[in-house]
């Protein structure tokens, strides 16, 4: 099990167990844990596809647009966004069903296309096209499906390994490693939901990445942060279509140059399904960071922000050009 850190950053960013398929806590996880706070205020709001989604706003210039993962909400992104403000129109946004929103009903097939629409309809009403788009994990899902069904929104694509788990079940190695994850959290998770037994879910999600008992070892503080979001998580979980197909060719046919952010010592299954993304892109290139989990925009958040402004201020980005010169992996 890999280590998850809390990241006491400005006095926010509590660390969560960032969607999908997040890391295990390290033994002095609740040793701080700091207090949720005003930092991010005042919000602003947008409607679109008939919802309400809120985001937070910096800055001047090419607009970079924060897509948090699973168990997020836009919070998660407040050591990153003055960094990025000195150069960019900073967007950090809650996802449909994440924390402040307040949309309702659940859609029975939610997916990370009915996110990408949001989000497109978020950037045509906002003019924000085209935008670098920063996707962590279930995030970074729903970048991919934007790229594919919206290109012209689209200036470059940062993925910290989405869960394009089709590529997975390609082959019969990758196919053991998603009936792993569906069967001992996954479909529990969605079970339980499904009896209204809400912070069952939770904690079985919880105990599947870092131990029996350890959400109620939690803080009150982190608990509250994660019963915030568990609206995503049960859309999710009990969703008829979460992990939505993204066919190789559609992928191969992005033009905008892309940036994966993988972290060395993440889950099996996500290293298997970066390495099968990877050669698809046409103008791609991979950082991997060394001692870093699936978490590592919280875990190396100065080292990830570095590698990130390095790869928009590159000129081929710039002009939208194929990148020869690839970045270096990150230490």
């Amino acid at each position: 099990m890999t280590k998850i850190f809390v990241n006491s950053v400005q006095n926010l960013l509590i660390t969560i167990l960032s969607i999908i398929l997040i890391t295990g806590f390290s033994s002095n996880l609740f040793g701080q844990v700091p207090k949720l706070n005003e930092n991010l205020k005042p919000l602003k709001s947008v409607k679109v596809n008939g919802v309400k989604l809120h985001y937070h706003e910096k800055g001047k210039g090419t607009p970079v647009i924060f897509v948090h993962g699973g168990l997020e909400d836009y919070r998660i992104w407040e050591s990153q966004i003055k960094p990025f403000s000195e150069n960019y129109r900073v967007i950090a946004y809650s996802r449909r069903y994440n924390f402040p929103n307040d949309n309702s009903p659940i859609r029975s097939d939610h997916s990370a296309i009915v996110e990408a629409e949001d989000l497109a309809a978020m950037i045509k009403k906002l003019k924000l096209k085209p935008a670098h788009i920063v996707g962590h994990s279930y995030g970074a899902f729903t970048a991919l499906f934007l790229a594919v069904k919206h290109p012209e929104m689209v200036r470059t694509l940062v993925l910290s390994e989405p869960p394009v788990y089709g590529l997975a079940k390609e082959k019969s190695e990758g196919k053991v490693l998603y009936d792993e994850f569906m069967n001992n959290v996954w479909n529990p998770a969605g079970n339980a939901f499904k009896k209204n037994e809400n912070e069952q879910a939770l904690r079985l999600t919880v105990r599947y990445f870092a131990g029996a008992d350890v959400f109620y070892q939690a803080p009150e503080t982190l608990r509250e942060y994660w019963k915030a979001n568990s609206k995503e998580w049960q859309a999710l979980t009990t969703s008829t279509d979460a992990f939505p197909e993204l066919p190789r060719e559609d992928i191969k046919k992005i033009k905008a140059p892309v940036l994966m952010l993988s972290g060395e010592n993440t889950l099996n299954i996500l290293k298997f399904v970066d390495n099968k993304l990877q050669p698809l892109f046409v103008k791609g290139e991979r950082v991997i960071f060394k001692k870093a989990s699936h978490d590592m925009w919280s875990e190396q958040p100065g080292m990830v922000r570095q590698t990130v402004l390095t790869f928009l201020a590159k000129p081929c980005v710039q002009l939208k050009n194929k990148c020869s010169k690839k970045l270096n992996p990150v230490k």
